[in-house]
């Protein structure tokens, strides 16, 4: 009877703890869009599974088809390998062709390239909240 207590009490803190390492995405009225898991896993604001972040930096689907990758250095590029985007250490975003689309603040803030709120991905990498709001493939 014991280790069925251990283990009911193990499986309620493992489900607290996926929960708990979700951060809310918010929309520029704080609403909620979506959460991005510590693991990668992008999920829509009814906790449905839309995409996947790696460790590698290949951004996937949720299907686990390919749409684009992350690169160390800050390169954006699409499922072909082609460059899109920039996302500065600083928290610059810009395209292809170096012109700023945006902002990723280190509180979160996530603003257009006219400095303008338009949401909030407060705990989540610079460069997750960046492809989330701006490189959506």
């Amino acid at each position: 009877m014991k280790t069925l207590r251990t283990f009911f009490l193990f499986m309620l803190l493992a489900l607290a703890g996926t929960q708990a390492h979700a951060q809310k995405i918010m929309d520029g009225s704080y609403g909620t869009v979506g959460y991005i898991k510590s693991d990668g896993t992008i999920q829509d604001k009814s906790y449905r599974t839309i995409g996947y972040i790696k460790n590698n930096g290949t951004v996937q689907d949720g299907s686990y088809k390919t749409i684009g990758y992350l690169k160390s250095d800050g390169t954006v590029q699409d499922a072909s390998y082609r460059t899109v985007g920039y996302i500065k250490n600083d928290g610059t975003v810009q395209n292809g062709s170096y012109q700023t689309i945006g902002y990723v603040k280190k509180d979160g803030t996530i603003q257009d390239k006219n400095y303008r709120t338009i949401g909030y991905a407060r705990d989540i990498p610079r460069q997750w909240a960046a492809f989330f709001f701006f490189f959506k493939m």
